[in-house]
């Protein structure tokens, strides 16, 4: 089914040029749908298109396979499952993805970008707190989550529950897409600018290098003392189309904070923590996570890198927001400390200044929030 029509044909290069590079916003991304760049199967969905990034949605069939891939120069992913698949699952009527398993869905969504039209993808903020591990695959891809300027082609994603098995079905949206026009620029100097003028973080001291640093939160709540929590085993399923419907303790332990101020990963285990920083995405730009140095811990941060234009923002109800953190050590246990940098921020230009901002009446679980976790589990 074709995507959408705007109400005014709008010739798509016009609307979409610049002077200088930079993510696109949601009214652009309309346009490429309606020129033709940007494919879906089934028509666009009430929230699908984000302030700066499109939700991708699962397709009819599930492929387990016995390893994750990378297809490779000239190498269509298709071709790749009709040797590696071992099992084929209808999505239609739903379907339990179990932890520990690798599948491929082929997704609704496929693209013909024109030659200075890239995109990169991350798992949605619900997806990364529930430890769903998904990225997203074009034919030929030398990298996970990257689309290549002037790809034409599918997109599949690889989705490998860690913690918890997922019920999914057909139009299930675990990941989504920003699409990026020319090359970005990101320098230390224009970000400490941007901090000047628009408050970036609410730390004191700002630390610039490589990006705007966060560090964790282990101080805890004042009243109660919540730090975070730690996933459980051997817990029931969560359906991801089913917001609220999951009791906490049925599936996390919460963690209090103790004198010391500092927390003990252990291996393999799934936490969520949460920034010590208040987090500020003004109008005019996007955010991402960039993965943490692996030189200063064995551990990593944040699936979901994504910060849509308007988080935390005041006018958009936001009044700063901290950032939740999905935090899981690898090999050895590895002790945090309380205000300990575990992630930097890459802030990004936008082309235009997008229609809506994060928290505007679109459905935006996490504006104004402090430690949270995914909007699937019930908290009072």
């Amino acid at each position: 089914m074709a995507a959408p029509k705007l109400q005014e044909r709008i010739d798509v290069d016009a609307a979409t040029s610049t002077e200088a590079g930079g993510i696109l916003p949601g009214q652009v991304i309309l346009r490429l749908m309606d020129a033709g760049e940007i494919r879906c199967a089934e028509a666009v969905v009430p929230g699908q298109v984000q302030p700066a990034s499109l939700d991708l949605r699962l397709g009819t069939t599930a492929f387990r396979i016995r390893a994750s891939f990378l297809p490779g120069p000239d190498i269509c992913v298709a071709d790749k499952l009709r040797s590696l698949a071992l099992h084929e699952i209808d999505l239609r009527a739903g379907a339990v993805l179990e932890t520990g398993c690798v599948y491929i869905v082929p997704l609704l969504e496929s693209l013909a970008l024109g030659p200075d039209h890239s995109a990169a993808c991350n798992p949605k903020s619900s997806t990364g707190r529930l430890d769903v591990f998904t990225r997203v695959i074009a034919d030929g891809a030398r990298a996970f989550d990257q689309v290549d300027a002037g790809y034409a082609g599918p997109l599949y994603a690889e989705i490998c529950p860690q913690t918890f098995s997922v019920l999914v079905r057909t139009g299930s949206r675990l990941s989504q897409i920003r699409f990026r026009q020319g090359e970005v620029a990101a320098s230390d100097a224009a970000l400490m600018d941007l901090h000047r003028e628009q408050g970036l973080v609410s730390a004191r001291d700002v630390d610039i290098a490589g990006g705007v640093a966060l560090s964790v939160d282990l101080a805890g709540d004042p009243e109660t003392g919540l730090i975070g929590y730690r996933a459980k085993r051997h817990t029931g399923l969560v359906d991801v189309d089913a917001p609220g419907a999951c009791e906490v303790l049925d599936y996390w332990e919460p963690i209090v904070a103790r004198n010391e101020k500092r927390l003990i990963l252990d291996p393999d285990q799934f936490y969520i923590l949460a920034s010590k920083e208040a987090v500020h995405v003004p109008p005019t730009h996007a955010a991402e996570m960039v993965p943490f140095n692996p030189l200063v811990g064995e551990f990593r941060v944040h699936y979901a890198g994504f910060f849509d234009p308007g988080f935390g923002h005041d006018a958009a109800g936001g009044e700063g927001a901290r950032a939740v953190l999905e935090v899981r050590s690898h090999k050895v246990p590895f002790i945090l400390e309380d205000g300990q940098i575990i992630g930097r921020l890459i802030y990004e230009p936008l082309t235009e200044r997008p229609d809506q901002l994060y928290g505007q009446g679109i459905g935006s679980h996490y504006q104004a929030q402090g430690l949270k976790l995914s909007k699937h589990f019930r908290q009072g």
